[in-house]
């Protein structure tokens, strides 16, 4: 397993994030509209890509959510390498990096149709929250906090 930090311009990257999307406009249906607005990947300078044998096999990515918190996003593994823990060690990977730059929490939201994404959360000691933002009213999400 190799662990790269990149940036969104990584074609793997971008890759797995379309295979994230396809998988998104399944689950979430008519939603996925109002979702993928706020998913845009442009510009992203945090991102994970974990390589299994040279194969891109899971992303993750962080970006700017207020002074001292940073949101989680666009966190996927690829269907041939799940339920080998990489999306538990992309969240800890991301935390790690926000933290060394001066992050002091994360937030994230979540589709309640992720029941995988959902468990890897809470079992990374993430707590539900109140939706914020842009998901206030919105009874599919679900958001998250952690005290990095």
């Amino acid at each position: 397993m190799t662990i790269t930090k990149t940036d969104s311009s990584n074609v793997d990257f971008q890759n797995l994030v379309k295979l994230l999307d396809a998988d998104l406009a399944i689950r979430n249906g008519e939603d996925h509209a109002f979702y993928d607005q706020f998913n845009k990947i442009d510009m992203i300078n945090n991102c994970i890509v974990i390589y299994i044998d040279d194969n891109p096999a899971a992303c993750g990515a962080f970006k700017k959510f207020e002074d001292d918190t940073v949101e989680i996003k666009r966190m996927y593994t690829h269907p041939n390498f799940r339920k080998r823990g990489l999306a538990g060690t992309i969240v800890k990977e991301l935390e790690s990096w926000a933290k060394e730059i001066g992050y002091k929490k994360a937030v994230l939201e979540s589709s309640l149709e992720q029941n995988e994404a959902l468990s890897v959360y809470e079992k990374s000691g993430y707590q539900r929250i109140p939706n914020y933002g842009q998901y206030i009213g919105i009874d599919k999400s679900v958001c998250y906090e952690k005290i990095l």
